[in-house]
């Protein structure tokens, strides 16, 4: 069989006829040896394997075809007994050489790919870790960390391996005993705690055992304290972390509310990290046994502000997140208040209102609804002002939750004897310019 390279990609199936380079005015057609395909996708191998029957298939298309609970060989259809993966460099360096034969055809050499890392080295690695922290050697340790942190870097495939292997769970408990030591925040020590802290945030999700250590209060403290430091890269990791802390852990310690309004209100330059902090805060005050006391904590820290300066450019996952938090925040008596103090809130809310998601729609109507009881004149004004009549009306015709729909249209009868009172102004032509945001 032969088939076409162009401009150093693989024929494929799905294309008719055949593909041609051009060299001047000449088209040249270049075969690829049959035995350079894999037989699972039939592009050029740029990994080959060989199994235990005798096949060669390329690594991450067979790795691909076992991942989905096949356990026969794809070509001679016999069950495997074991799944062992042999590199078949022979082929690979024949592979090599004929594109580099083919260069001037615009084929590109394939790389030498690295060797994957097995689940016999991160054991090893991890016991090593392990007694490192110990016996107290932190240089050593933090060398194995980086280890670590580089296999997950070369591929996805090493990042399952060690994930699998539970190499997790053994950084878990290093970082609360380097963090539970005497000092540690303030010596060498903290090198290694950002490395691990750097390492765990692409093994989530964590196992309830690595949750519960995590949440321990020496562990909690030093995520605290870095998510309240100076290194971006450290706060962010903290961030995406605390997200997997129990609600308990949380409450219990202190800096925890400081640390996630610095986050969002000075982000970190990754909307992860947002986001992280914005749903933390949306547990604790939603659904914490102190929900009350905390979201007292958030208000004299200036939360509605931040949020306000959240929801101006935030994207969809952010903003509905930010919507939540406020709607919370207006279910407390003094939150409400300090909503309504701000010039910002209506018009900010209103604007999202069927602009960014059904979620941040029901969030807006239920705050708006919350703010405007048919006791306040100014504010059922002020709503009308910046369009919230016409797009109630929209929502009620385009559909909702009925609970939505429930506080959408008794808004509506609120506000319906104050038109005559309002010059109604176009919400979507507010664009916030003059609002200074911290950062």
């Amino acid at each position: 069989m032969v088939l076409s390279w162009t401009k150093g990609r693989v024929f494929r199936r799905s294309r008719k006829g055949k593909e041609l380079n051009s060299v001047g005015n000449l088209e040249v057609e270049i075969a690829i040896p049959t035995h350079f395909r894999c037989p699972v996708t039939l592009d050029m191998m740029k990994d080959p394997v060989t199994l235990s029957t005798g096949i060669t298939y390329d690594r991450e298309s067979i790795e691909k075809w076992f991942e989905e609970g096949n356990k026969t060989c794809l070509v001679t259809k016999r069950v495997l007994t074991n799944f062992d993966m042999i590199p078949n460099h022979a082929l690979r360096k024949v592979i090599q050489d004929w594109c580099v034969e083919h260069r001037s055809f615009g084929i590109e050499r394939i790389p030498t790919p690295r060797i994957p890392v097995t689940p016999y080295e991160v054991e090893n690695t991890s016991t090593r870790i392990t007694s490192c922290a110990q016996h107290g050697d932190v240089n050593k340790c933090l060398e194995l960390v980086r280890k670590i942190k580089a296999w997950g870097k070369e591929s996805e495939r090493n990042k399952r391996c060690i994930v699998t292997t539970g190499a997790s769970l053994v950084l878990v408990k290093v970082f609360e005993f380097f963090s539970s030591r005497g000092g540690s925040i303030e010596n060498n020590n903290i090198s290694v705690l950002e490395e691990i802290l750097g390492v765990l945030t692409w093994m989530r999700p964590l196992s309830q055992e690595g949750k519960s250590i995590l949440g321990s209060l020496s562990s909690m403290s030093c995520m605290v304290w870095v998510l309240n430091g100076k290194d971006l890269s450290s706060r962010q990791n903290a961030a995406l972390l605390l997200k997997e802390v129990p609600l308990e852990a949380l409450e219990k310690t202190e800096g925890v509310c400081e640390g996630l309004v610095k986050t969002i209100g000075k982000p970190v330059g990754h909307a992860a990290a947002t986001k992280a902090c914005l749903s933390i805060i949306f547990n604790m005050v939603s659904s914490s046994k102190n929900r009350e006391v905390i979201a007292q904590r958030f208000l004299e820290l200036g939360l509605i502000s931040v949020l306000l300066e959240t929801l101006v450019d935030a994207e969809r996952g952010a903003c509905e997140l930010a919507l939540g938090v406020l709607d919370c925040i207006c279910d407390y008596k003094q939150g409400k208040e300090m909503a309504k103090a701000n010039a910002l809130t209506l018009p900010l809310v209103i604007k999202k209102l069927l602009r960014v998601s059904e979620l941040s729609s029901s969030f807006a109507v239920s705050i708006v609804w919350k703010l405007c009881d048919k006791t306040e004149e100014g504010l059922l004004i002020e709503a009308l002002q910046v369009g919230v009549f016409q797009k109630l009306l929209v929502l009620l015709q385009v559909g909702c939750g009925e609970s939505t729909k429930e506080k959408a249209s008794e808004l509506l009868k609120f506000l319906n004897g104050y038109r005559s009172k309002a010059e109604c102004v176009d919400s979507s032509s507010l664009d916030f310019k003059n609002l200074k945001k911290p950062f």
